[in-house]
């Protein structure tokens, strides 16, 4: 049966991934270009294999081939084909088998992409893909099997999780192992670097497009996250510290560094040891963040040691760590920097301490996600770190970022006068002092959130100040309008105003969270067919329950007529699917009525059992629409800054034919 073939595929793809891991460090060793070659051709081999595993995963899942044990407990025959399809992710083994898949991937664009670059690194760049390829390759072989058989056909499969029954679950998840998967990229590069002892900037300059793309798919996948937890576990928020989402927050945070301290590096030939690091933490982050959330480690320590996926990843993690470190140490002679930091008050020290707030974030998430496994380890209890924890220690340390992400900019390379402190400082710092002014005035006392709003507005004055320095200069130069001034401007420097851009987007997610945060009401109450709760200003009608019958499910709702300010304003529907394979865990999807200022959100929370009267709780999350767009605006700064440059593109179409030789 064809379908027989997918274990079998997997097992030649890891032989073809070793087989390419020896040639490529062979022909490293002798400078053979065939030997290099053929480890290439491994690479992409690999590719193809897993991609025909995967596709032979899917095809038992969508055909409900429940003779394979991962296809019957994670589908069943009423099952969405669009579901069907989400589940190669949506349990341990599959989801490995993606994670494979999404390397691959990665690693065969690479070859491609530079095919004709960096001969002396590549070998080792082939070695180090190969090797984090053929480690999870073990895994699906070894112990986390996707073509297990279970030995008999049942009637029917168990069913997806109902939690993963969302369509933001079946594209959030792909986003974050794009992102994820992405940065061993530049790892391999950086291990590269290191192992040929090609430690100046060209891998740094190689490599950055390489970084901001699994980047801007990491940061896709957490705001996809967020968007899930927030109109799907109905309680009111978006972002609750949990294991799960700090561990695709973790790679961001050091990612988000490397990417701003290679700008020191390419500049100025400094911060090379730090940036090796950086992409070092970026990738064993990834790790971990795999680990974590597939070993069950954190969720009780006594069940690690009796899992296969657990000691595995483990072991790979320890290696991996003492590899690179070992392999660092012996190259330090040659990582000397070759400038010095001029100042303290310049764009080099904005860069190292905006480096600084990022790890030191990343560790304090780290420390508060791994505690509970090691209080337990430890001394046998198991001490819970909640949301308060989180926000009370990583709060002060987000402020700090927010300050230099607004007077970094500002600051002069290598060293700023008094009167370029004086010229870039005074808008921005005056637009701070009126703006929580005003909100005091209005009405706002609550010092927190006036010293949130207050650090938005300087970061967004000094990204407005930018644009309009940039763009008046060029007016003078060129007689250009506005908006065409504003769009030469930034493709001009697409790295440049790309990133202010993502800075733009940074702000206006700021301002969701700390409405949220802030601002937030909540009320609840059980009502009869034609009661009422007044939230705010909106006063919310209970109408009575209805039901619908969906083939896996039925969708219990209670339709809510709204008013605002005593205006009809339309109605909001909250519901409860309560699925026929699993009815012990129903779940929400709210009812939402977006407002540009507010959202007013309602959770169908129960009913009796006659259907009398239902229970409900009801949320007014001020500026919530901000986080989305927000996170909208960031992925078009990413665009920006990752487009190909105009001028480059057009210097190197016209390069070829102005080498042609010239025929009378």
């Amino acid at each position: 049966m064809l379908l027989d073939l997918g274990f079998p595929v997997l097992a030649l793809a890891l032989v073809v991934a070793l087989v390419g891991i020896v040639l490529a460090m062979i022909g490293a060793r002798r400078d053979d270009l065939a030997l290099v070659a053929s480890a290439r051709n491994a690479v992409l081999a690999v590719a193809a294999l897993v991609l025909l595993a995967a596709v032979l995963l899917w095809i038992a899942l969508l055909t409900d081939q429940f003779q394979f044990e991962y296809v019957a407990s994670h589908v069943e025959r009423d099952l969405s084909p669009f579901y069907k399809f989400s589940a190669l992710w949506g349990g341990q083994a599959g989801s490995l088998l993606f994670w494979t898949l999404i390397l691959s991937g990665y690693s065969a664009f690479a070859m491609i992409g530079f095919r004709n670059q960096h001969r002396q690194l590549m070998p080792y760049v082939i070695a180090t893909l190969l090797t984090t390829s053929a480690f999870f390759l073990v895994i699906v072989i070894f112990a986390a099997n996707p073509f297990k058989k279970l030995g008999f056909m049942p009637a029917d499969g168990t069913g997806l999780n109902p939690l993963l029954q969302n369509y933001w679950m079946v594209i959030h998840p792909v986003g974050l192992y794009l992102g994820y998967v992405g940065m061993a990229v530049p790892f391999a590069f950086a291990v590269a670097a290191l192992a040929a002892k090609q430690l100046g900037n060209t891998w740094i300059s190689s490599i950055r497009r390489w970084t901001l793309v699994p980047w801007l798919f990491l940061s896709l996948g957490i705001l996809m996250g967020s968007q899930w937890a927030y109109i799907e576990l109905g309680w009111g928020g978006y972002w609750a510290w949990d294991a799960v989402e700090n561990a695709s927050l973790l790679p961001w945070l050091t990612a988000t560094a490397f990417l701003h301290s290679i700008v020191i590096q390419e500049r100025r030939g400094m911060l090379k040891v730090w940036n090796l690091v950086l992409v070092f933490l970026t990738y064993e982050l990834v790790l971990i963040g795999t680990f974590i959330t597939r070993s069950g480690v954190i969720e009780s320590v006594h069940a690690f040691a009796l899992s296969n996926v657990g000691p595995l990843f483990l072991g790979f993690i320890a290696l991996s760590i003492f590899g690179f470190l070992w392999l660092l140490l012996d190259r330090l002679p040659l990582l000397r920097s070759d400038n010095e930091l001029d100042s303290m008050l310049s764009r080099e020290s904005g860069f190292l301490f905006n480096n600084v707030v990022f790890v030191g974030i990343a560790f304090a998430t780290f420390f508060g996600t791994t505690f509970p496994m090691f209080s337990e380890l430890l001394t046998g209890n198991k001490i819970s770190v909640a949301a308060p924890w989180f926000n009370k220690v990583n709060g002060p340390i987000f402020v700090v970022l927010l300050i230099l992400m607004g007077a970094g900019p500002l600051l002069g390379w290598r060293r700023s006068t008094k009167e370029t402190l004086r010229k870039n400082f005074q808008w921005p710092l005056l637009a701070t002092a009126v703006v929580p002014l005003l909100l005091f005035v209005l009405g706002l006392r609550d010092a927190l959130p006036l010293v949130g709003f207050a650090l938005c507005t300087f970061v967004l004055a000094t990204i407005l100040q930018e644009f309009v320095r940039g763009a008046s200069a060029r007016r003078r130069i060129t007689g250009e309008a506005w908006p065409r001034a504003l769009v030469n401007l930034t493709q001009k420097n697409q790295r440049r105003y790309g990133g202010y851009i993502v800075h733009l987007g940074i702000i206006m997610m700021a301002l969701g969270i700390i409405g949220n945060s802030f601002f937030q009401l909540e009320t609840q109450g059980t009502l009869k067919p034609g009661e009422s709760l007044t939230i705010k200003n909106y006063v919310v009608t209970y109408n009575g329950l209805r039901q619908i019958q969906q083939p896996t499910h039925t969708q219990v709702f209670a339709p809510l007529q709204v008013t605002r300010n005593g205006q009809p304003i339309g109605v909001v529907q909250p519901r409860k699917n309560l699925y026929f394979k699993t009815p012990d865990q129903p779940t929400s999807e709210v009812g939402l009525r977006i407002f540009p200022t507010e959202d007013l959100y309602a959770v169908l929370a129960g009913w009796d059992s006659n259907g009398d009267t239902a229970s409900f709780k009801l949320f007014v999350n001020p500026l919530m629409v901000f986080l989305w767009i927000g996170g909208l605006v960031l992925a078009l700064g990413t665009l920006v800054a990752l487009w190909p440059h105009t001028v480059a593109v057009r210097s190197a179409a016209v390069a070829p034919a102005a080498a042609q030789p010239k025929h009378a």
